[in-house]
């Protein structure tokens, strides 16, 4: 059995950066003025060694809430919180400089429905109340492209499982991704869980985007380097 931390924390290894070169000027202001006041209280296991629930209708009152695991710069999750003021979205996201970058967009955006989460998604899943979330996005995550890494990618039950759980049922759960290989990986572990359901009917439904998709730096760069993205859809059951 893994040890735990003082706190209470299960072990869990993080994989990845949190912090690349030094950030601007204007990112360490947005750090310093704006992240507190978006950041969620209650979600590490250092504030919540207990794992209270958090309280959602205090963060966006009666609104429905979305989840995206990993915002990279945060240009998609800006773009869903400014089309759907009526939803509250969830950010997680370890990388403190993709973090900063993100606060910069919420300011140009002037967007209010957005909670943002500068850490690990599973700290995120284990407060979030069951049932609670109507919609998640994991949009081209790290690839991870070694196959003994393959363990470390989120589409394994180590992630899923928790998400599964804090997805309502009926719950849209949209994956992107250039790696023909995590697309693998992706439909193995979902097909063979019994909670989800995939919703395509055709090739055209997982090689066209969403009809409310915003094109992300990671996708440009994969379309510019000869990759085909790939958008898959599942149903919580």
């Amino acid at each position: 059995m893994r040890e735990k931390h003082v706190s209470g924390a299960p072990w869990r290894n993080f994989y990845g950066r949190t912090k690349g070169k030094g950030l601007h000027q204007s990112h360490e202001r947005y750090l310093a003025e704006d992240l507190e006041g978006l950041a969620p209280k209650g979600v590490t296991w250092e504030e919540n060694p207990d794992r209270t629930p958090l309280d959602l209708k205090a963060l966006f009152g009666a609104r429905p809430v979305w989840l995206e695991v990993g915002f990279g710069g945060g240009e998609h999750v800006v773009h869903q919180a400014a089309s759907n003021p009526d939803v509250g979205i969830i950010g997680c996201e370890p990388y403190i400089n993709g973090v900063a970058t993100l606060l910069g967009k919420i300011r140009k955006a002037g967007v209010t429905n957005l909670a943002v989460h500068p850490g690990d998604a599973r700290d995120m899943m284990d407060v979030l109340p069951e049932g609670s979330i109507e919609r998640a996005f994991l949009l081209y995550p790290d690839p991870w492209p070694k196959k003994r890494h393959h363990r470390r990618r989120f589409v394994t039950p180590e992630h899923l499982d928790p998400l599964a759980k804090c997805l309502k049922s009926g719950a849209i759960f949209r994956v992107a991704t250039d790696i023909p290989d995590y697309v693998r990986q992706t439909m193995e572990q979902m097909m063979n869980r019994d909670d989800f359901e995939w919703l395509a009917e055709g090739p055209e439904d997982w090689r066209k985007p969403w009809s409310d998709w915003i094109s992300t730096r990671y996708e440009q760069k994969a379309l510019r380097e000869g990759r085909t993205p790939h958008y898959m859809t599942f149903r919580k059951l």
